[in-house]
């Protein structure tokens, strides 16, 4: 057993365009690409904070503890 050689790499290159052909493979090299481009997209997402919200907005909406401090004064 031993490596294989560019030529051995070249028939199974042939063989695999012959089986598949080249539109289906560039497709699949399409969407592989897009994949990862997601992918990527993602993990750059993942490092800012989802949940967090502007003083401004804080400030308009009233949190659930002045909620519920109202419900308790009002009774």
């Amino acid at each position: 057993m031993g490596s294989l050689s560019i030529w051995h790499w070249l028939v199974v290159l042939v063989i695999v365009l012959l089986v598949f052909g080249t539109k289906r493979l560039t497709s699949g090299a399409k969407d592989l690409g897009s994949a990862v481009k997601e992918f990527k997209k993602g993990m750059r997402d993942d490092d800012k904070p989802a949940g967090q919200l502007s003083d401004g907005s804080r400030n308009d909406e009233p949190s659930r503890e002045t909620q519920s401090e109202r419900d308790r004064d009002a009774r």
